[in-house]
Formats: C-alpha cells, sequence, structure tokens
C-alpha cells in the first residue's frame, strides 16, 4: 500500500523513496509487466510529494528498465523479456525464385489451429471477449431493418458508399488521402491481397516476399502457380531493403509484384519506419513492381499515435494497400477493403468475375459502427489490454522457457515470434504440445524453404491463469529436449 513520504536529512532524496516504493510493488508482483501505474498527478497527490518529484521517480525506473513510458497513455511496468530474436543474416537472397509446397504441413496445422478442444496459443484472432459483439449485433439488425431492399441485394463493386467515405476518412490518421471512389470493399484482407495478386500476376510469375511471413500468403502464392522469391526481415524494422533492392537488380522482368506488412507483421511484430517505407515506395517504383501493402494490424499500435502507410508515400499509384476490420472488430462479418491505385478497374473486374460482390448486411453494419458506434474509443480500450497482454506473455516466456530463447517485442497487434535454441525443434514441440492439449504454429509454415525450425509465433490476444499455465506448460516441453542430449 502506498502511504505519503516523508523526507528527512539524511536520508535517501524524495525520489529515490518513491522509486524505491514503486519497484517494491514490481519485485512483489503486485504490479505485473503490462500494469499501468499511478499517473504522475495522482501519485504525487496520493504520496503528498511534488509532481518533480514523482517524475524524477518514474524517470530513474525507466533508466533502470523497470517502466515504460507510452505516448499519451502514461506509465507501464515493463516485460522482463528475454533477447530480441537474432536479426537474420542479410545476404544475396536466392538468384532464382522458388516454387512453394507447404500443403501438407499447412493443413495439419490449420486443423489444429481450429480445433475448439485445444488450448489456442498459435492462433492470430482476436479475443471475442474483447470485441463490440452487442453492439454489432445491434447495428447488424436495425440496418437491415432501415435498409431491407439493400440489405439483401448486391453491392456491386466498388461497395457500400457509406462504408467507402468512413473508411476513406479513417486513412487520413495514417496519412494517405483518398476518395470513397477509390476504395473496393473486400471479404476480408486475404480477398483483397488475392485480388491483388490476379490483377498483376500470372502463372509462372514471381512474388518477391519478407520472410517469416504469414503462411496464407505463402498458400496464395502456391495455389495461383506463382513463385516466391523470399527476401530476409527483422523484428526491428522489417522487410530489408538492401536485400530486397539485390532481389530486383537479378531478377528483372520476373518479379510482378512485392508483398510486405508495414506495420506490425506477422509473425514478428515488426514496424518499418517512415523513412523505410518512402525508401520502399521509391525502390519499387525504379525497378517497376507493384506493392501489395498489407496493413490489417496498423490500427493496433500500442501508442495512441496511428502509424502510417507507405501507401502514403505513393504518388504513381504503384501501391495496393490492403486492410480490414478483421483484427479489430469483427472476423466473422468478413469485410476488408483494397486502396487499388492505378489497378483499381482490374480489380473491381476481379471482384465481379470471383464473388460478384461481398455480403451487404456487414457492410451496412460496419458502416454504422465506424460512423456512430465510437471505433476510436474501442481501439484505445483493446490497445491497452493487447499492449499489456503482449508483456505479460514476453515476460512469462522469459521465466519459462529454456535459457537463450529471444522473443520478439512487437509494438503492436499481438502475436509473438519466440526463437528458441537451436538444439529445439518446433515441429516436435508441436507434436507435444498437442498431446497435452495445446496448439502451436511452428515456424517452419511461415517459410517456403522450411526455415525456422526451432521458432514457434503465439498469439496474446488472450491471456488468463489458463493460458499462463499453458506457457509455462509450452515451456517445460521446449527445455525437455535439452536435458536428454
Amino acid at each position: 500500500m502506498l502511504n505519503t513520504v516523508e523526507n528527512s536529512a539524511g536520508k535517501l532524496p524524495l525520489y529515490e523513496e518513491v522509486a524505491q516504493r514503486i519497484s517494491y510493488l514490481i519485485e512483489q508482483g503486485s504490479l505485473r509487466p503490462g500494469d499501468r501505474v499511478p499517473s504522475i498527478r495522482n501519485l504525487s497527490k496520493q504520496l503528498q510529494v511534488s509532481i518533480n518529484t514523482v517524475k524524477e521517480a518514474y524517470s530513474q525506473l525507466e533508466d533502470r528498465r523497470l517502466l515504460e513510458a507510452r505516448p499519451q497513455s502514461g506509465y507501464y511496468v515493463r516485460a522482463r523479456l528475454p533477447e530480441l530474436p537474432a536479426e537474420p543474416v542479410v545476404d544475396r537472397p536466392a538468384l532464382s525464385p522458388s516454387d512453394v509446397s507447404l500443403c501438407d504441413v499447412y493443413q495439419m496445422v490449420m486443423r489444429d489451429l481450429l480445433d475448439p478442444t485445444l488450448m489456442q496459443l498459435g492462433l492470430a484472432m482476436p479475443n471475442p471477449q474483447l470485441l463490440p459483439i452487442d453492439k454489432l449485433n445491434r447495428m447488424l439488425t436495425r440496418e437491415t431493418r432501415r435498409f431491407p431492399e439493400q440489405s439483401v441485394a448486391y453491392q456491386l463493386p466498388p461497395g457500400n458508399l457509406r462504408l467507402r467515405q468512413q473508411i476513406a476518412q479513417r486513412l487520413l490518421g495514417s496519412g494517405c488521402t483518398l476518395s470513397p471512389e477509390q476504395i473496393v470493399i473486400t471479404s476480408g484482407c486475404v480477398d483483397a491481397v488475392v485480388l491483388a495478386l490476379r490483377a498483376l500476376c500470372r502463372p509462372g510469375d514471381a512474388v518477391a516476399i519478407e520472410t517469416p511471413v504469414y503462411f496464407n500468403f505463402l498458400q496464395l502464392i502456391e495455389d495461383m502457380g506463382l513463385k516466391a522469391l523470399e527476401i530476409p526481415a527483422s523484428p526491428r524494422g522489417g522487410i530489408s531493403l538492401e536485400a530486397l533492392e539485390y532481389a530486383l537488380q537479378h531478377n528483372r522482368g520476373q518479379v510482378k509484384a512485392c508483398i510486405v506488412i508495414s506495420n506490425f507483421n506477422n509473425p514478428l511484430g515488426s514496424r518499418m519506419s517512415d523513412d523505410d517505407k518512402r525508401r520502399l515506395v521509391k525502390l519499387v517504383e525504379t525497378h517497376q513492381v507493384p506493392l501489395i501493402e498489407d496493413d490489417i494490424y496498423g490500427d493496433l499500435s500500442f501508442s495512441d499515435e496511428r502509424p502510417t502507410v507507405a501507401k502514403a508515400f505513393d504518388r504513381s499509384g504503384n501501391v495496393i494497400l490492403c486492410s480490414s476490420f478483421t483484427k479489430t472488430l469483427a472476423p466473422g462479418y468478413r469485410v476488408g477493403w483494397v486502396a487499388a491505385g492505378r489497378y483499381q478497374a482490374q480489380i473491381e473486374r476481379g471482384k465481379m468475375i470471383t464473388s460478384v460482390a461481398t455480403a451487404s448486411p456487414p457492410q451496412l453494419a460496419m458502416a454504422e459502427f465506424l460512423a456512430t458506434g465510437g471505433y476510436d474509443h474501442h481501439l484505445r480500450s483493446i490497445r491497452r489490454t493487447y499492449a499489456r497482454q503482449v508483456a505479460q506473455m514476453g515476460d512469462a516466456i522469459g521465466r519459462f522457457f529454456p535459457v537463450g530463447t529471444r522473443v520478439s517485442r512487437p509494438q503492436g497487434g499481438f502475436v509473438l515470434w519466440v526463437e528458441m535454441p537451436e538444439s529445439i525443434d518446433a515441429t516436435r514441440l508441436y507434436d507435444r504440445a498437442k498431446q497435452v492439449g495445446i496448439s502451436i504454429a511452428p515456424g517452419q509454415i511461415f517459410s517456403i524453404e522450411g526455415k525456422y525450425r526451432n521458432c514457434i509465433r503465439l498469439s496474446a490476444a488472450r491471456w488468463d491463469s489458463c493460458v499462463a499455465a499453458a506457457i509455462e506448460t509450452l515451456g517445460k516441453l521446449a527445455g525437455e529436449p535439452l536435458k536428454e542430449t
């Protein structure tokens, strides 16, 4: 319990006494990683000390890496994370794009990731308990009653006008000035990426893609008869622009598209800087390669500052920006969108050919929620929650996984990339975890070359005592092979 602090001659400086009290609460577990500590003003009143004293105390705790400041949000207990995953060796990429063949492994993992009897630690799906389900469903009912004919009619491409207007308004926050006419509604973000690839590529063409990368993209490339050119990516800054430039120079005419998750990459959690986004846009434009940008996690920044997108630096229409509300509002509504630049006509045509239109009722409900449902308030709430849960899971990994384990430190989203000692086989861990009722995503499925065999992706979308116990169990299972050698 925090009480008033009394200063007396010969004792520690007053700010140091305040810092020690907060430090003690952290050490004793009263304040856990990811918890928000009292604001400077509130702690000043509670302890009856000056605001400057609390500021100095918090500054000391930041220096000791016990607290971290988040812009416009406050101070939080820093996670006791192990080291970051090793940076990939950014050497020359393969000169020849590779065929993709992940079908068997992918099907096995996807089957288990959707198994309701397993504790899902590898599924990158938002926690339903954090979503405004009741409000969305009420709006769905109300909007279909308000627009009965529209709710059962085709919303032909580009889609519901009110929804596109709301999306265009929100894009201002990510640095884009687009009109509703430049936006096409899709059935989720994957649908947007599929439409973009079909507009740009033909069987046998190559697609440059960062690695590790969301495994569904690899499946899309395989199913469409395309080749993948893997470009190393960093858990800090994302795709290596030097490696991408080298690959484009040595594969002129073969690479027809480049796919990048610029903000809070899945699975690394990396975020490209604005300077690198600008350089990326210029690089692909120079080599006449269209950029498909996936920004599905962009709204889940842990700070209140919404990151820009690479599309914000596009002046020629060469960037195709794809996103959806799958990770923030309603996965099952399947409402996404694409800002297609100079490829809009091809993408609208592709949408008509493949699925005619996205379902009308979800579009109506989503438009209403964006207009009146308090989306920004909802985002502030889940951002804080996911930031805390990512910190808590990272802390647990640091305590329970074998020595030498490294974990990413994303500043948005809710997935963690865990790199274990090389002696640990993630596929074997996957099998053993399944036997005790836990599902994870082994690193092998995030690369066409079967890399990352000692890595796994975990989701912190949910955090409670059951998940904490599962992380402890998983860490013990991961450590057992080390004991046997």
